[in-house]
Protein backbone atom coordinates (compact mmCIF):
# COMPACT_ATOMS: atom_id res chain seq x y z
CA UNK A 1 0.00 0.00 0.00
CA UNK A 2 0.87 3.41 -0.38
CA UNK A 3 0.70 5.87 1.85
CA UNK A 4 0.05 9.55 0.65
CA UNK A 5 -0.59 12.31 3.31
CA UNK A 6 -1.55 16.13 2.91
CA UNK A 7 -1.20 18.88 5.43
CA UNK A 8 -1.47 22.60 5.92
CA UNK A 9 1.96 23.16 8.05
CA UNK A 10 1.15 26.43 8.81
CA UNK A 11 4.64 26.96 9.14
CA UNK A 12 7.58 24.35 8.82
CA UNK A 13 9.26 25.15 12.23
CA UNK A 14 6.05 25.48 14.40
CA UNK A 15 4.48 22.14 13.17
CA UNK A 16 8.08 20.67 14.02
CA UNK A 17 8.17 21.79 17.19
CA UNK A 18 4.48 20.05 17.77
CA UNK A 19 6.09 16.60 17.12
CA UNK A 20 5.43 16.17 13.02
CA UNK A 21 8.84 14.50 12.73
CA UNK A 22 8.40 12.22 15.40
CA UNK A 23 4.83 11.42 13.95
CA UNK A 24 6.35 10.80 10.76
CA UNK A 25 8.89 8.23 11.98
CA UNK A 26 6.34 6.34 13.22
CA UNK A 27 3.44 5.92 10.32
CA UNK A 28 6.32 5.95 7.61
CA UNK A 29 4.06 7.26 4.80
CA UNK A 30 5.62 6.98 1.47
CA UNK A 31 4.54 10.42 0.67
CA UNK A 32 3.83 13.53 2.41
CA UNK A 33 2.21 16.86 0.62
CA UNK A 34 2.54 19.79 2.64
CA UNK A 35 1.32 23.36 2.37
CA UNK A 36 1.90 27.37 4.06
CA UNK A 37 6.13 25.83 4.87
CA UNK A 38 6.24 29.55 5.98
CA UNK A 39 9.91 29.47 5.11
CA UNK A 40 12.74 30.47 2.31
CA UNK A 41 15.49 28.09 1.01
CA UNK A 42 17.80 29.48 3.74
CA UNK A 43 15.97 28.34 6.61
CA UNK A 44 15.62 25.14 4.79
CA UNK A 45 18.65 24.59 4.57
CA UNK A 46 20.50 22.21 7.17
CA UNK A 47 17.44 22.01 9.13
CA UNK A 48 13.96 20.43 7.04
CA UNK A 49 15.32 19.26 3.50
CA UNK A 50 14.95 15.84 4.81
CA UNK A 51 11.74 14.51 7.38
CA UNK A 52 12.02 11.24 9.42
CA UNK A 53 13.92 10.20 5.90
CA UNK A 54 11.81 11.59 3.16
CA UNK A 55 13.24 13.63 0.99
CA UNK A 56 12.21 17.33 0.41
CA UNK A 57 11.22 19.10 -2.69
CA UNK A 58 9.83 22.91 -2.24
CA UNK A 59 8.42 25.66 -3.87
CA UNK A 60 8.79 28.77 -2.59
CA UNK A 61 7.09 31.80 -2.22
CA UNK A 62 8.99 35.23 -3.05
CA UNK A 63 7.39 36.66 0.41
CA UNK A 64 9.09 35.92 3.60
CA UNK A 65 7.06 33.79 5.79
CA UNK A 66 4.62 33.01 3.60
CA UNK A 67 2.80 30.19 1.22
CA UNK A 68 5.13 27.60 0.05
CA UNK A 69 4.38 23.90 -0.65
CA UNK A 70 6.52 20.76 -0.35
CA UNK A 71 6.58 17.14 -1.18
CA UNK A 72 8.70 14.88 1.06
CA UNK A 73 9.14 11.31 -0.27
CA UNK A 74 10.54 7.77 -0.10
CA UNK A 75 10.89 7.96 -3.89
CA UNK A 76 13.02 9.69 -6.13
CA UNK A 77 11.03 11.27 -9.13
CA UNK A 78 11.73 11.18 -12.51
CA UNK A 79 11.03 14.91 -12.48
CA UNK A 80 10.22 17.43 -10.38
CA UNK A 81 8.23 21.11 -11.66
CA UNK A 82 7.61 24.32 -9.68
CA UNK A 83 5.21 26.28 -10.39
CA UNK A 84 2.60 25.45 -12.77
CA UNK A 85 3.65 28.42 -15.35
CA UNK A 86 1.30 31.21 -13.59
CA UNK A 87 2.88 34.57 -14.01
CA UNK A 88 0.14 35.86 -10.69
CA UNK A 89 0.84 33.25 -8.44
CA UNK A 90 3.81 31.03 -9.03
CA UNK A 91 5.49 34.10 -7.15
CA UNK A 92 3.22 32.76 -3.95
CA UNK A 93 4.60 28.97 -3.83
CA UNK A 94 1.53 27.14 -4.42
CA UNK A 95 2.35 23.73 -6.58
CA UNK A 96 5.00 21.47 -6.84
CA UNK A 97 5.09 18.45 -8.96
CA UNK A 98 6.72 15.40 -9.01
CA UNK A 99 6.54 12.95 -11.80
CA UNK A 100 7.04 9.30 -11.77
CA UNK A 101 7.13 7.90 -15.21
CA UNK A 102 7.74 5.20 -17.09
CA UNK A 103 7.68 3.70 -20.54
CA UNK A 104 3.85 2.24 -19.21
CA UNK A 105 2.91 5.22 -17.29
CA UNK A 106 2.84 9.07 -16.69
CA UNK A 107 1.97 9.75 -13.29
CA UNK A 108 2.36 13.23 -11.04
CA UNK A 109 1.92 13.90 -6.98
CA UNK A 110 1.10 17.26 -6.36
CA UNK A 111 0.95 19.73 -3.60
CA UNK A 112 -1.18 22.80 -4.39
CA UNK A 113 -2.04 25.78 -1.83
CA UNK A 114 -5.03 27.17 -2.87
CA UNK A 115 -5.67 30.98 -2.42
CA UNK A 116 -7.70 31.74 1.24
CA UNK A 117 -10.00 35.12 0.53
CA UNK A 118 -10.78 35.43 3.58
CA UNK A 119 -8.72 38.86 4.22
CA UNK A 120 -10.73 40.81 2.57
CA UNK A 121 -12.35 41.20 -1.50
CA UNK A 122 -8.78 41.68 -2.60
CA UNK A 123 -7.74 38.84 -2.02
CA UNK A 124 -11.03 36.72 -3.16
CA UNK A 125 -10.84 38.29 -6.36
CA UNK A 126 -7.05 36.64 -6.78
CA UNK A 127 -8.71 33.45 -5.36
CA UNK A 128 -11.15 33.47 -7.99
CA UNK A 129 -8.74 34.31 -10.76
CA UNK A 130 -6.69 31.51 -9.32
CA UNK A 131 -9.62 28.82 -9.51
CA UNK A 132 -9.86 30.19 -13.21
CA UNK A 133 -6.49 29.38 -14.33
CA UNK A 134 -6.10 26.43 -11.95
CA UNK A 135 -9.41 24.85 -13.74
CA UNK A 136 -7.50 25.10 -17.53
CA UNK A 137 -4.04 23.78 -15.65
CA UNK A 138 -6.01 20.34 -14.36
CA UNK A 139 -7.90 20.32 -17.49
CA UNK A 140 -4.95 20.08 -19.78
CA UNK A 141 -2.55 17.99 -17.16
CA UNK A 142 -5.41 15.17 -16.93
CA UNK A 143 -5.52 15.09 -20.74
CA UNK A 144 -1.80 14.09 -20.60
CA UNK A 145 -1.37 12.17 -17.05
CA UNK A 146 -2.85 10.43 -14.24
CA UNK A 147 -1.84 12.56 -11.00
CA UNK A 148 -3.05 12.85 -7.47
CA UNK A 149 -3.06 16.53 -6.25
CA UNK A 150 -3.32 16.95 -2.77
CA UNK A 151 -3.87 20.04 -1.05
CA UNK A 152 -5.52 22.43 1.10
CA UNK A 153 -7.82 23.80 -1.44
CA UNK A 154 -9.53 26.63 1.34
CA UNK A 155 -13.11 25.32 -0.35
CA UNK A 156 -15.49 23.54 1.82
CA UNK A 157 -17.83 21.83 -1.32
CA UNK A 158 -20.90 20.87 0.68
CA UNK A 159 -23.40 21.58 3.55
CA UNK A 160 -21.86 18.38 5.34
CA UNK A 161 -18.49 19.94 5.23
CA UNK A 162 -18.61 22.24 7.28
CA UNK A 163 -20.22 22.66 10.95
CA UNK A 164 -21.73 26.09 11.27
CA UNK A 165 -22.82 26.01 7.36
CA UNK A 166 -25.76 28.53 7.42
CA UNK A 167 -23.81 30.53 9.04
CA UNK A 168 -20.95 31.03 6.80
CA UNK A 169 -23.11 31.06 3.30
CA UNK A 170 -21.37 34.79 2.31
CA UNK A 171 -17.93 34.03 3.87
CA UNK A 172 -14.51 32.61 1.67
CA UNK A 173 -14.10 29.64 1.45
CA UNK A 174 -17.84 28.42 1.38
CA UNK A 175 -19.49 30.62 -1.12
CA UNK A 176 -21.45 29.63 -3.81
CA UNK A 177 -19.24 30.60 -6.70
CA UNK A 178 -16.54 28.54 -4.81
CA UNK A 179 -18.32 25.44 -4.51
CA UNK A 180 -19.89 25.76 -7.89
CA UNK A 181 -16.62 25.39 -9.24
CA UNK A 182 -15.75 22.39 -7.04
CA UNK A 183 -18.73 20.73 -7.81
CA UNK A 184 -17.54 21.14 -11.74
CA UNK A 185 -14.59 20.07 -11.07
CA UNK A 186 -16.03 16.64 -9.76
CA UNK A 187 -18.20 16.22 -12.39
CA UNK A 188 -17.62 13.38 -14.12
CA UNK A 189 -18.28 14.89 -17.58
CA UNK A 190 -16.97 18.22 -17.07
CA UNK A 191 -13.53 18.39 -14.18
CA UNK A 192 -13.27 14.62 -14.25
CA UNK A 193 -11.18 14.72 -10.98
CA UNK A 194 -12.51 12.59 -8.16
CA UNK A 195 -12.89 13.89 -4.27
CA UNK A 196 -11.38 10.44 -2.61
CA UNK A 197 -12.10 11.23 1.01
CA UNK A 198 -15.62 11.37 0.37
CA UNK A 199 -15.52 8.82 -2.37
CA UNK A 200 -14.35 6.49 0.55
CA UNK A 201 -16.38 8.07 3.22
CA UNK A 202 -19.19 9.03 1.80
CA UNK A 203 -21.17 9.87 5.13
CA UNK A 204 -19.10 11.02 7.35
CA UNK A 205 -19.36 14.39 8.91
CA UNK A 206 -17.55 15.31 12.53
CA UNK A 207 -14.99 12.83 11.63
CA UNK A 208 -14.19 14.52 8.09
CA UNK A 209 -13.16 18.45 8.99
CA UNK A 210 -9.48 19.04 8.17
CA UNK A 211 -9.45 23.27 10.07
CA UNK A 212 -10.55 24.24 12.63
CA UNK A 213 -10.35 28.16 13.40
CA UNK A 214 -8.00 29.63 16.17
CA UNK A 215 -10.57 31.77 17.24
CA UNK A 216 -13.06 31.08 20.45
CA UNK A 217 -13.16 27.18 21.43
CA UNK A 218 -13.60 25.76 17.60
CA UNK A 219 -11.36 22.43 17.88
CA UNK A 220 -12.47 21.74 21.29
CA UNK A 221 -16.12 21.95 20.10
CA UNK A 222 -15.32 20.63 16.88
CA UNK A 223 -16.41 23.23 15.05
CA UNK A 224 -14.15 22.31 11.90
CA UNK A 225 -14.20 22.66 8.01
CA UNK A 226 -13.14 20.06 5.65
CA UNK A 227 -10.82 22.02 2.98
CA UNK A 228 -7.97 19.56 2.53
CA UNK A 229 -8.65 16.93 -0.52
CA UNK A 230 -6.97 14.35 -2.55
CA UNK A 231 -7.99 15.29 -5.63
CA UNK A 232 -7.06 12.28 -8.38
CA UNK A 233 -7.89 10.81 -11.80
CA UNK A 234 -10.43 8.33 -11.87
CA UNK A 235 -7.78 5.62 -12.62
CA UNK A 236 -5.68 6.54 -9.34
CA UNK A 237 -8.74 7.49 -6.92
CA UNK A 238 -10.24 3.82 -7.57
CA UNK A 239 -6.93 2.31 -5.86
CA UNK A 240 -7.76 4.13 -2.79
CA UNK A 241 -8.53 1.63 -0.43
CA UNK A 242 -8.46 3.57 2.88
CA UNK A 243 -8.82 6.91 4.64
CA UNK A 244 -8.68 9.11 7.54
CA UNK A 245 -8.03 12.66 9.71
CA UNK A 246 -5.31 11.82 12.33
CA UNK A 247 -6.19 14.07 15.57
CA UNK A 248 -4.38 12.51 18.25
CA UNK A 249 -1.98 15.06 17.91
CA UNK A 250 -1.86 18.90 16.94
CA UNK A 251 0.89 19.81 14.30
CA UNK A 252 -1.14 23.01 13.03
CA UNK A 253 -4.34 24.45 12.70
CA UNK A 254 -4.93 21.47 10.24
CA UNK A 255 -5.02 17.79 10.82
CA UNK A 256 -3.11 15.70 8.49
CA UNK A 257 -5.41 13.80 5.94
CA UNK A 258 -4.13 9.92 4.86
CA UNK A 259 -4.96 8.12 2.17
CA UNK A 260 -3.86 4.49 1.23
CA UNK A 261 -3.51 3.26 -2.00
CA UNK A 262 -2.98 0.13 -3.73
CA UNK A 263 -0.55 1.81 -5.73
CA UNK A 264 3.87 1.02 -6.66
CA UNK A 265 5.36 3.77 -7.33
Amino acid sequence: MFNLVSLNLNGIRSATSKGLEAWLEKTRPDCICVQEVKAQAPDVAGKFEQLAGLQGHFHYAEKKGYSGVAVYTKHAPSDVLIGYGSPEFDAEGRWVELRYDTPKRKLSLISCYFPSGSSGEDRQQAKFRFLDEMWAHLQSLRGQREFILCGDVNIAHKEMDLKNWKGNLKNSGFLPEERAWMTKLLDPQQGGLVDVYRTLEPEAIDTAYTWWSNRGQAYAKNVGWRIDYHLATPALAALARQTGVYKDEKFSDHAPLSVRYDLTI
